[in-house]
């Protein structure tokens, strides 16, 4: 028999061990010399392949579940570098635009000057600032920021004087000289 479970397994593409023989045609089987034999046999179903045993998915799905409500995604759980997860190309076109969006804002709000606007772009082309926020305070502490015209200091348009309120400054006037003459 050990010759007909070769020849059998070499047929069905699988390991020995996974052939199993009909107990009632065994008389078959032993009979049974060539290939062409055992594919008559095996199309009888006389001879079959154990089907494979495949681990459950279940508790694949329930994990694919609590991931995708955000859960199970903690530092421990992570495998890979970080850039795995989130590539470093990625990460700095995110950054970048951010920060470029951030600055053609300002200059369209004429905030900065177009040579200062220049400057701050090639210094974050270059990765010198780590956020939006970081430009903020680098053109803070360098005082890089320019005032709108609107809320450039203008001399306050002169009150209209009514004639009570000048009569009452006369009066005043008066009462502060004579005391000064007594």
């Amino acid at each position: 028999m050990k010759t007909q479970k070769r020849l059998a397994a070499q047929l069905l593409g699988v390991s020995e061990k996974k052939v199993v023989f009909d107990q009632q045609r065994l008389a078959d089987i032993k009979e049974s010399i060539t290939k062409t034999d055992i594919r008559k046999l095996i199309a009888d179903k006389a001879i079959t392949k154990k089907p494979v045993s495949e681990s459950s998915k279940s508790r694949a799905r329930k994990l694919k579940i609590q991931k995708s409500k955000g859960l199970r995604k903690g530092k421990g759980s992570r495998e890979g570098k970080k850039t795995a997860r989130l590539p470093r190309k990625e990460s700095w076109m995110s950054k970048i635009r951010s920060q470029r969006k951030f600055i053609t804002e300002l200059k369209s709000k004429e905030l900065i000057t177009n040579q200062t606007y220049r400057n701050i772009y090639l210094k974050a082309k270059g990765g010198f600032f780590r956020s939006t926020r970081h430009i903020k305070i680098y053109l803070n502490e360098h005082k890089l920021f320019t005032k709108p015209e609107a809320k450039q200091e203008k001399p306050a348009p002169a009150k209209k004087t009514t004639k009570k309120k000048a009569a009452k400054k006369k009066t005043v006037k008066k009462k502060a000289a004579k005391k000064k003459s007594d």
